[in-house]
């Protein structure tokens, strides 16, 4: 990407996007665009139209999505399927018609079938049933995988697809009820401690094992692939470990300063056994993480109590 490219990034202001837009800054990029999601209603098919016949960028990081947690994708079934297919369907088509020279669109790892064999690697995408918890977003995140590629089969376009494990950093979301399991944890903890509660009650059993990322160390990967990566299919960006729910429980909670019990609430599910990806195709192309997870939770609980708990 020439260091006078326009490039637009799709949710700048979320977690992924605003990382996004740091490195880019960081590596001297200044034509960057932005909109809002007042500005620029991303579902409306005329709308994106014509932003991209008035802007034409040269380069686009598609990491706007409507996202949550266990509750949220179960709750809102229909919303994170129809929102998620206009959004991705608006802005790669429109690149395609505005004659965008790479696109990148970021997934999920929830795209992997439920049980599909640990670590996850990229070709076992479609060999079997989807968590029902998530299908709907996991089923429009693999139209968008497909999308890229048939773009690029039928048009010769240049977009391609990454997908990202469990992510977590700046500007993470900390809502109660719709946001991931380590903010939430981070958030449950420092709530807990603040107001002196003997116990915090963690949901499911603690044995389903994930793995995270730091999201500057995904803005990082994005970067990387976006100058090396051309090809159809789509790359895991993540870590390689993974630790359970209950290990990541005490590592924040021995971060935040809590200094009580934790309780398994076994009634509450505990969502796919475990995801780990498989990062061999991302290291044969040079490229690991950095950021570890203490460190990198650290950040996030700073982060949060200068944004959230002030």
């Amino acid at each position: 990407m020439e260091k006078s490219a326009k490039i637009y990034i799709a949710g700048h202001r979320g977690m992924v996007g605003s990382a996004i837009f740091r490195k880019l800054e960081k590596e001297g990029y200044s034509n960057i665009i932005t909109r809002t999601s007042k500005e620029l209603d991303l579902r409306n098919q005329q709308a994106v139209a014509e932003f991209f016949a008035a802007e034409k960028p040269d380069y686009v990081f598609l990491a706007a999505a409507k996202v949550g947690g266990i509750v949220a994708n179960n709750t809102y079934r229909a919303e994170f399927l129809y929102d998620n297919l206009c959004i991705q369907n608006n802005i790669i088509h429109n690149a395609y018609l505005n004659g965008v020279k790479k696109l990148m669109f970021l997934g999920s790892s929830c795209i992997y079938p439920k049980l599909a064999p640990q670590p996850l690697k990229e070709d076992y995408l479609l060999t079997g049933p989807l968590e029902h918890t998530n299908e709907p977003y996991a089923i429009a995140k693999i139209a968008g995988i497909k999308l890229c590629d048939a773009y690029r089969d039928q048009y010769g376009c240049n977009f391609i697809s990454v997908m990202p494990t469990n992510l977590y950093g700046y500007n993470d979301n900390y809502h109660p009820q719709n946001s991931h399991v380590l903010p939430a944890l981070i958030r449950k903890f420092h709530e807990a401690k603040v107001n002196k509660q003997p116990t915090v009650t963690i949901w499911g059993s603690g044995s389903p094992r994930r793995e995270f990322l730091f999201a500057d160390d995904l803005a990082e990967a994005c970067y990387f692939l976006m100058q090396h990566y051309n090809e159809p299919g789509l790359v895991n960006i993540g870590t390689g470990e993974d630790i359970t729910i209950k290990d990541l429980a005490l590592l924040i909670k021995d971060i935040t300063g809590f200094e009580g019990e934790l309780t398994f609430d076994i009634s509450k599910p505990d969502g796919t056994p475990r995801k780990l990806m498989d990062v061999s195709k991302l290291h044969s192309y040079g490229w690991k993480h950095t950021i570890e997870l203490p460190e990198g939770i650290k950040l996030a609980y700073n982060d949060f109590l200068e944004k959230y708990a002030g």
